[in-house]
């Protein structure tokens, strides 16, 4: 048992690690947990073992898998619902654009630059076709821009995008069954119902020390969740969806929110990000380091070729636009889930689904630090948000650098 808690304490160490490097250089904190986690793989690997750090260990798949899902519910209770039904349009265009022209442009490089087969190349299509919520929620938050009608907007696109990407996979990988309709017919009714049961349930029951709106929470996003994962689908895909059905409520709730996200950020995401990171294998880039430029290359290059065009299109400046069209650039959860799934289901070896993740982590670290470095819409916050920056437990933080 002692083992578990010295395991423990290197993965909150190693988070520590993160946040420290991420207030020297400036970037996200999401973004340097997943370097760390790379860097750390590597480093405990040569002196303790490859399986030293533990990654594959069941509580910490739990740990990250339980991040990913409240992440991604938090993402979608940040969508404000006026907001949405404003930008509809926007997210429409903006999401479709992001999803098509990377799942053709990336299954035609590995099929015609890489020599990949056919159905290897649409699992590279669709595992690079994503736009990573969690990791533009997480940016948005900590930058501000959660609070605005811009990264709102973005936030909205993002769940288009990872949408088709969800959609793409199962059409083209895990063909519907009886299960599929159980849980699509499951989810509908319990959507429909959440918003009228969670204000109720809170005007009843909420308010006390015991916490029970949060248990309440997690109880509908992992018992959803196992549905999903039952049904051959993922549990991130319900977190979001009742994420958006509850933003009229939780996330209105500034102290709920508030404490979720102490619990997430405190806890809950260093395991996921530092565990992303540490699956990409270092020496598996350098034997074949044209592979990952050619994957990485066709994804960002077919991401912002499609998505530019549509941003300006609806009358985003050059300078936010750009910001806009990286930060949609951006893979994780989806990117590494689809990658998981073909690696687990035989249609891609273990040498291809490093490149796919490194590929899919490499646009989660490079797209954002680009944006944040040289193309930060600062003007769009207003006043107040320029001058302070609201930390993970929604207090100022302190005055931005200039």
């Amino acid at each position: 048992m002692e083992q578990v808690w010295f395991v423990a304490a290197l993965w909150l160490l190693l988070a520590l690690i993160a946040v420290l490097a991420a207030h020297w250089t400036g970037i996200s904190t999401a973004l340097s947990e997943i370097v760390v986690g790379t860097v750390a793989q590597l480093i405990i690997g040569m002196l303790l073992g490859r399986e030293a750090l533990g990654a594959k260990a069941g509580w910490i798949t739990f740990l990250a898998g339980t991040g990913a899902v409240v992440l991604t519910f938090l993402a979608g209770a940040e969508l404000d619902p006026d907001v949405f039904r404003m930008k509809w349009k926007e997210a429409l265009g903006v999401g479709l654009a992001g999803f098509v022209a990377p799942f053709l442009g990336a299954a035609l490089i590995a099929r015609f630059a890489l020599g990949w087969g056919w159905m290897p190349s649409w699992l590279a299509g669709v595992a690079l076709s994503t736009t990573s919520v969690a990791v533009v929620y997480a940016v948005m938050l900590e930058l501000g821009f959660n609070r605005t009608e811009y990264g709102k907007a973005i936030l909205a696109a993002c769940f288009v995008n990872d949408l088709g990407t969800v959609l793409a996979l199962g059409f083209i990988f895990a063909p519907f069954t009886w299960k599929t309709l159980v849980f699509a017919a499951l989810c509908a009714a319990v959507l429909f119902a959440l918003p009228f049961l969670t204000r109720w349930f809170f005007d009843r029951y909420g308010g006390r020390v015991s916490e029970m709106e949060t248990k309440y929470l997690l109880f509908l996003l992992f018992g959803m969740g196992g549905v999903a994962a039952w049904a051959g689908s993922e549990a991130v895909l319900p977190a979001y969806l009742i994420g958006m059905m509850l933003a009229g409520t939780v996330g209105r709730d500034h102290f709920l929110v508030r404490r979720l996200r102490t619990l997430t950020f405190g806890l809950l995401t260093p395991f996921y990000f530092i565990r992303a990171g540490s699956f990409v294998s270092v020496p598996a880039l350098m034997g074949a380091p044209l592979v990952f430029f050619a994957l990485f290359g066709a994804k960002m290059i077919s991401k912002l070729a499609g998505l530019l065009p549509v941003i300006r299109a609806f009358g985003y400046a050059r300078k936010e636009g750009t910001y806009y069209s990286l930060m949609m650039s951006t893979g994780l959860t989806f990117g590494t889930i689809s990658a998981l799934f073909g690696l687990n289901h035989g249609v891609i070896d273990q040498n291809q689904y490093s490149h796919l993740v490194a590929a899919v982590i490499g646009s989660a670290v490079i797209p954002t630090a680009i944006a944040n470095a040289r193309f930060l819409p600062v003007h769009l916050l207003p006043e107040e948000e320029r001058r302070l920056r609201e930390s993970t437990y929604g207090e100022p933080e302190g005055e931005l650098d200039d």
